[in-house]
């Protein structure tokens, strides 16, 4: 702001105390520089924005029994909620500055202004609940705890510590009940209790409620309030609803969409649940869950799972253990986001590939950066698994989404394989030996048996784990480059006439039997399987999400648009002559021999076969197995190289 004199500036600073600090030119350099070096920059106290969320929730859930039908039905009650619109106002003030903080102070002027014009209490309930979501985005705080509670111990610890005024049934009963001016909160009102999640529970126990005798529990550890948040969230459902919540989970596999981490429950309520699938299913699914929240955590595995082992190697490199950190950084990535990561591609494959970046960096990073420098990679991933969450979210999948993903998975999986395939049944027409071509056909048709068989064993029996799918696909891939590797020099090496009739007199009748045949046999399975073995990973991830039609047809479009390709393909290479189809073939083997180089090596670096050094100059082209590493393009370089040679000593032979 300008002061009062030329040149003069008025400035105030917010220190972490909340004073306000006038100071003018000279005054304000020392100032600045004295708050910078001695108080540090000043950022949001958890508390302060765990306080406002906590006021936001209470306005949400208790301003209906202040007004109703436009008129003030309890003044104190009414009192209470202008107060408390009023502290949310001033204590997002002093938040330090953002750009969302604008936003939410124009939030908080609505909700104040809804409050004074009376307004209804569904509007009221819902600028509070979008005020406390944006309040969270904004400053972030812990949402859940790292791992779901353990509410064996629960009873004991609610006996403990609320049933004095709560009541050992949670009804607001207790034997201090009596004694206390403002009556304690009944756990068992429905109605009350689906308006609040688990999340708000948690703040009141943490922070306690001002105006109440409702004391605060900080002095408890995080874990122990997270089981009577949990514990009290469920007097309000019954057993038999919670029996009914079970056969809904394990039966509806659409619901686990919905809830898809243990973040997600801990902050849905039943109300809003109720507007997605009704309220008898939300109150049955509340039931359950909030009685066993192992089961969301069970298949959260995945995002939750990433973060926390990126923030313990974190931990592990401030306390000197490299070797740990780099191990924990690997298991984010094969235990953690690996197994979604077929999911987030049919969603979006570039936040995908972005994130799988990434994280192939921070394992680079692990082993020479600093723990700080480490923290700042994994707060940019943070807010990618954001995004990744958003984008698996159930309003984020159509039944369009899914077609299209389905489709192109197979399309870009099939299609390198159909090339390989493609090639050596053309070649074998070329070369008039049928008999040998049932090799081929047994190989790739072996495949998709090996494939079925995969995904009956990893759905019922084992599972495939990150590095199972990572080190099949990678050696697979190096297999298949090197035999393309030698069968595209050798088809450069007949691309001639001459050359192809001399080879036909005088080799081809050993080198397509016995064992020449058993090795087209092998390649066709290997490079088959290696397609399938990805697809079913995809496809499985597809299921779990819902919309078997648009899969089914999905499938049916791709599987119909490869037919037509490979009969495109060997209808028009029949008609080549000899020279040109050998040529042709010896390029496109050499095209696949550098792509599957590349993807081959980087599967290997997923599963920490191979290490890390990231190339950031270079552009990430996963399609055609290019990777910004240097082990990837070096790879490469020296099939390349290797092609060249030998393309190079075919031309001395003619």
């Amino acid at each position: 702001m300008s002061g009062p004199y030329p040149g003069d500036y008025e400035v105030y600073v917010i220190i972490p105390a909340g004073t306000a600090v006038r100071a003018r030119p000279l005054r304000f350099v020392l100032f600045v520089i004295f708050a910078v070096v001695l108080l540090g920059p000043v950022k949001a106290e958890p508390g302060d924005v765990e306080t406002t969320w906590r006021l936001l929730d209470y306005i949400a859930v208790d301003y209906a029994g202040a007004v109703a039908h436009g008129e003030v039905s309890s003044p104190s009650e009414y009192a209470e909620q202008n107060e408390f619109a009023a502290t949310v106002a001033e204590k997002l003030q002093a938040l330090p500055p953002k750009p969302e903080k604008q936003a939410l102070l124009g939030e908080a002027d609505r909700l104040k202004r809804a409050i004074a014009d009376k307004a209804d209490s569904e509007q009221v309930a819902d600028t509070a609940h979008r005020l406390a979501a944006a309040l969270l985005a904004a400053y972030p705080v812990s949402l859940a705890p790292a791992k779901a509670p353990d509410l064996a111990r629960g009873a004991a610890s609610f006996g403990q510590n609320c049933a004095a005024c709560h009541g050992e049934a949670g009804d607001g009963h207790g034997p201090e009940a009596a004694k206390l001016d403002t009556p304690p909160i009944a756990f068992t009102d429905v109605d009350r209790a689906r308006q609040r999640s688990v999340f708000g529970l948690y703040q009141v126990i943490t922070q306690g409620l001002d105006g109440t005798t409702m004391a605060s529990f900080k002095g408890l550890p995080a874990d122990e309030r997270w089981v009577l948040a949990f514990y009290a969230g469920q007097f309000a459902f019954s057993d038999a609803a919670a029996a009914e919540g079970e056969r809904l989970w394990k039966h509806d596999p659409s619901l686990h969409r919905l809830l898809p981490e243990l973040k997600t429950l801990i902050g849905t309520t039943p109300a809003a649940l109720a507007a997605k699938i009704g309220q008898g299913k939300a109150d049955a699914l509340m039931a359950y869950l909030r009685r066993h929240p192992e089961a969301v955590a069970q298949q959260d595995g995945s995002l939750s799972l990433v973060r926390a082992r990126l923030t313990e190697s974190v931990d592990a490199v401030r306390a000197g253990d490299r070797k740990r950190a780099g191990d924990l950084a690997l298991s984010a990535y094969l235990d953690g986001f690996e197994p979604i990561e077929p999911a987030l591609t049919a969603g979006d494959r570039t936040l995908m590939e972005r994130i799988e970046g990434l994280m192939g960096e921070y394992r680079a990073a692990v082993q020479v950066e600093t723990a700080d420098a480490l923290s700042e990679r994994v707060q940019v991933l943070d807010g990618l698994l954001d995004d990744a969450q958003a984008a698996l979210s159930p309003d984020a999948t159509s039944t369009l989404s899914t077609f299209l993903g389905a489709a192109t998975i197979l399309l870009r999986e099939g299609l390198e394989a159909l090339l390989i395939v493609v090639a050596m049944i053309a070649f074998l027409r070329k070369a008039e030996r049928m008999a040998v071509m049932l090799y081929v056909h047994a190989g790739w048709i072996g495949a998709l048996l090996a494939g079925f068989l995969t995904w009956v064993v990893a759905t019922w029996v084992i599972g495939i784990s990150g590095a199972s799918r990572e080190l099949t696909e990678g050696f697979g891939s190096i297999f298949a480059a090197v035999v393309l590797l030698s069968v595209g020099i050798w088809m450069h090496g007949k691309a001639q006439a001459d050359q192809w009739q001399r080879y036909i007199r005088e080799r081809m009748s050993k080198a397509l039997s016995g064992g020449s045949a058993w090795f087209l046999f092998v390649l066709a399975f290997v490079v088959v399987y290696r397609e399938v073995f990805e697809t079913i990973l995809f496809y499985a991830a597809l299921w779990h999400q819902g919309n078997g039609g648009a899969i089914f047809a999905g499938a049916l479009s791709a599987c119909i648009a490869l037919t037509i390709m490979a009969w495109a393909m060997l209808r028009y290479s029949s008609r080549l002559p000899i020279g040109k189809f050998f040529i042709y073939s010896s390029w496109l083997m050499a095209v696949l021999t550098v792509v599957l180089a590349g993807k081959g090596i980087s599967a290997l670096q997923e599963a920490g076969i191979v290490g890390i050094s990231p190339l950031h100059a270079v552009p990430r082209l996963s399609l055609v197995g290019f990777f910004p590493t240097t082990e990837t393009v070096a790879a490469q370089i020296v099939m390349i190289v290797a092609l060249a040679l030998g393309f190079a000593v075919n031309r001395r032979k003619v």
